[in-house]
């Protein structure tokens, strides 16, 4: 046997490399590690605001003046899913269906810097902060708030659907009521309010309204028409009742703190106490479970259309809506688009009914949500409850005679 020549030790130069390449290859190892515990506001910041040009004819008018804010939260895609399995209807003949009409939630988790790493350039995600998430409310009245937009949906969409199909149902106006003044401004604990908007010199939690700037208000959606085109900063005649007794005065418009697009408000939270009242004997319930907002009302609506006329809606196509119904039948707008378009894409549905008046441009803006679904789903901007029964026609629906036409 040959002699086995004996292995030379490393030389110094090659044992001083070996720390650095040890302490990269460690380092490699624990900073993905590290990144999943990390908060995103330890370093991520986002500009936010604070004043606009309210003397601009342009909309969203320029920003004057803007603050840094830490990023907390991602609005991220949730889940798409049939409507009609929440659905049950009694005291009505339904009829069966072939297709699915689906609706779309999203979600706003708080998130690390790795969260924030991988998601920074996916167009389906956006990134909040505390205020842009919160406002001026805190986790109960969040969740409170959506519970009650929620519930406004529902009402809307059986009142809607259920005067489309026949049914003898009528809407029994309640007080729009002021639930609480919004907080301009907290202390630096961020425990108490230090500045209310200006409407708290006037109102009270509790207060019932009657008029604003001379528009009657029977039922939330008047305040919308009550503050079409009037610029923040406007002051405007307001006609309220305290513990029955009637009382007015003058309240300054402001912008609604932390939202974007920005939107004029008086500066509180109302509650809406209008309800809907069903033929005797008919009862329909959906169950959303904890699942809060506004934007499923279209949804809705087409589903129990759908399920309370003759004929398929969808052709026995899987169609994804979204956006807002109010009493009238019109499609209003909702938050998220591009999150929400994520998520139909996700399911694999190829059609996305979604509010015209979302625009073009913009962070909710339609061309941000054909960017995130490309070619794989065909979105359909729609105006009105007729759009979207015409709309599914020419996907193939069968058509749907409204009733109260």
């Amino acid at each position: 046997m040959e002699p086995v020549p004996q292995l030379a030790a490393p030389s110094r130069l090659h044992r001083l490399w070996a720390v650095p390449f040890a302490a990269l290859g460690v380092t490699a190892v624990l900073a993905p590690l590290v990144a999943t515990v990390i908060p995103s506001t330890a370093f991520i910041d986002k500009s936010r605001c604070t004043e606009f040009d309210t003397t601009s004819e342009s909309f969203p008018p320029p920003c004057l003046a803007a603050v840094d804010e830490a990023v907390e939260y991602a609005l991220v895609p949730a889940d798409a899913e049939p409507v009609l399995p929440r659905v049950a209807i009694a005291g009505a003949p339904t009829f069966e269906t072939h297709g699915n009409i689906y609706f779309i939630t999203v979600k706003q988790p708080p998130i690390t810097m790795l969260d924030w790493f991988v998601t920074r350039e996916n167009k389906a995600a956006r990134f909040y902060s505390h205020r842009d998430k919160y406002g001026d409310r805190n986790d109960d009245q969040l969740f409170q708030a959506g519970q009650q937009q929620m519930r406004t949906a529902k009402d809307n969409a059986m009142y809607v659907a259920l005067k489309a199909a026949g049914y003898d149902v009528t809407l029994e106006p309640g007080n729009v009521i002021i639930d609480y003044l919004i907080c301009l401004e907290a202390n630096a604990a961020g425990t108490e309010c230090v500045r209310y908007s200006p409407a708290d010199a006037l109102l009270d939690p509790g207060d019932v309204l009657k008029k604003v700037n001379d528009v009657d208000i029977t039922i939330l959606d008047d305040l919308t028409q009550a503050l079409a085109d009037v610029p923040p900063g406007t002051m405007i005649p307001i006609e309220f009742e305290r513990d029955g007794v009637a009382l007015s005065g003058e309240i300054e418009t402001i912008l609604a703190p932390g939202e974007d697009p920005p939107r004029t408000i008086i500066g509180f939270r109302p509650i809406d106490t209008t309800t809907v009242t069903l033929p005797p004997g008919l009862t329909v319930q959906f169950k959303t479970d904890a699942i809060g907002g506004p934007s499923a009302g279209l949804a809705f609506t087409l589903s129990l259309i759908d399920a309370l006329t003759e004929g398929d809606l969808t052709g026995g196509l899987d169609v994804a809506v979204t956006g807002t119904i109010d009493v009238e039948g019109n499609v209003g707008a909702i938050g998220g688009l591009n999150s929400k378009a994520s998520a139909v894409h996700q399911v694999g549905v190829k059609y996305f009914l979604v509010p015209v008046n979302q625009g073009v441009d913009g962070p909710d803006g339609i061309l941000r949500a054909r960017e995130v679904v490309g070619d794989d789903v065909r979105i359909i901007p729609v105006a009105t409850l007729q759009d979207a029964l015409n709309a599914l026609e020419l996907l193939g629906g069968d058509p749907v005679n409204l009733a109260h036409d």
